[in-house]
């Protein structure tokens, strides 16, 4: 049952208690889903040419997600605070590691907005609607334009991720439909001329895990709804939820995109493609397939630049609230809105953009964005054992081993993060080094570290302990 709208705590500086289900499914569906799905089948035909393999791997992938978000459901509605896995980390470790974890979240969400604003503006020229060469000032006008947008207040933030997830899936589908309508056109002999082939050299497990760890980075984007947990007005029940139905949403859309695009051609045509999508569309309508794929990029990335924009804008005042971040980033409007920490959180992409630092920024993000999750799923066992009769609304399913099983997967991938890319990796060392003093100099500010039970919100209402999804 949804409650009437109310303020959260009793400071003016407080933000919205009006998102629904509705919302959480929005932001989970917007924020995974980029154009890494229209991307990403051309390296896993790569690595995995048989059809059932190519298609299982997707299966495998949505799976660990969802294990993911069975652990950090419970952590999520143990600790119904907006500002991510921030919370999570600083209620679990301390103020430095949430320091740390929220630093870097918000400037690799920025990042993230930039970006996807970037690939939009790219589109945009692709498609002929502006010349060559605006490419950044679209990107620029993406972000301003919804920065302006969210300002105005939770509530539309709330329609327009809804509007523009709904549009998403749409494009997507239509994607699909068109597959399986014209496949028949598709001339899959010239497609596989210029497509590169398949590695013989890889073998097949490790082919298999490389292909597994392509998926499951073209999943990440599930934890969306945690960054709004006390702005949910049945977080209890909505956190998990959101993240459960959300991912399955997920999984069945991408598995319709690879199912289509083998109908159209082989896995041999797709191989080593730098985008899926086009070579499919290219195979179906020629010159012109391009096209349609840029249109559906155009259609699809704006969920993802309002979604980012609203994680950054509640990663900031969360730090800040806590004493950690910007003292004036802490401000709310009438609407909602953190509107100080949402018109940094725009700065900081439009900076990116206009330096053109966004290539070194996001290889170092990618470490952290790895080692956030493995601090989360750390947390599931710390304060279980910690605080072993905490309010826990959900509880992980088959934890220990569930929530074991995603943390040994998050190691294995911060391994090979290093070992891939060692000097990115070595530049995020530096950062912690370099942070540790600065936190030391700013730590008088930090609010003292909250028990589990003082998250709750005033006339929130609790499930029941051990809530079903």
């Amino acid at each position: 049952m949804r409650h009437e709208p109310h303020r959260i705590g009793v400071s003016r500086s407080s933000l919205l208690r009006v998102l629904g289900l509705s919302f959480g499914l929005a932001v989970t569906v917007g924020n995974t889903i980029g154009a890494g799905i229209l991307r990403t089948p051309g390296d896993i035909a790569s690595l995995l040419p048989s059809p059932l393999w190519f298609v299982g791997v997707w299966i495998v992938g949505g799976l660990y997600a969802l294990l993911g978000a069975n652990a950090l459901s419970e952590l999520g509605t143990m600790l119904p605070r907006s500002g991510g896995q921030y919370v999570f980390a600083r209620h679990a470790f301390g103020n430095y590691a949430g320091f740390l974890v929220g630093w870097v979240d918000w400037i690799s969400t920025c990042a993230s907005v930039a970006i996807i604003s970037l690939v939009l503006g790219e589109s945009v020229v692709a498609v002929g609607l502006l010349p060559p060469g605006s490419e950044a000032r679209i990107a620029i006008v993406v972000v301003v334009a919804f920065t302006l947008l969210l300002i105005r207040g939770t509530r539309f933030g709330d329609f327009a991720q809804r509007i523009t997830s709904l549009t998403k899936a749409a494009a997507l589908l239509t994607l699909v439909a068109a597959c399986f309508a014209f496949a028949g056109r598709a001339h899959a002999g010239a497609a596989a001329a210029v497509a590169a082939t398949p590695s013989a050299a890889t073998p097949a497990f490790a082919a298999f895990m490389l292909a597994a760890q392509a998926v499951i980075y073209t999943y990440d984007g599930w934890s969306g709804p945690i960054y709004f947990s006390e702005e949910l007005d049945d977080p209890d029940r909505q956190i998990p939820r959101s993240m459960f139905f959300g991912l399955l949403t997920v999984a069945v859309i991408y598995l319709s995109i690879n199912v289509a695009f083998l109908r159209v051609l082989p896995t041999t045509a797709l191989a080593g493609s730098s985008l899926a999508a086009a070579t499919v569309a290219k195979a179906m309508f020629g010159a012109g397939g391009e096209t349609l794929v840029r249109a559906v990029v155009i259609a699809s990335l704006p969920s993802a630049v309002n979604a980012c924009l609203l994680m950054a804008s509640r990663v900031l005042y969360s730090v800040s609230r806590d004493g950690l971040g910007l003292p004036f980033a802490t401000r709310v409007n009438e609407g909602g809105a953190p509107v100080t920490a949402l018109v940094a959180s725009g700065v900081v992409a439009v900076t990116f953009l206009a330096t053109g630092t966004l290539g070194m920024i996001m290889a170092i993000a990618a470490f952290f964005f790895v080692a956030d999750y493995t601090l989360s799923f750390a947390a599931v066992f710390l304060l279980r054992r910690r605080e072993p009769g905490a309010r826990r609304p959900y509880r992980a399913k088959g934890h220990p081993w569930s929530t074991g099983f995603v943390l040994a997967g998050s190691l294995a991938f911060l391994g090979s993060a290093v070992a891939a890319d060692r000097r990115n990796s070595l530049y995020a060392l530096a950062i912690v080094v370099v942070s540790y003093p600065v936190f030391r100099v700013g730590r008088h500010r930090a609010a003292p570290l909250p028990s589990a039970g003082s998250y709750l919100t005033p006339n929130a209402t609790p499930a029941p302990e051990q809530e079903q999804v």
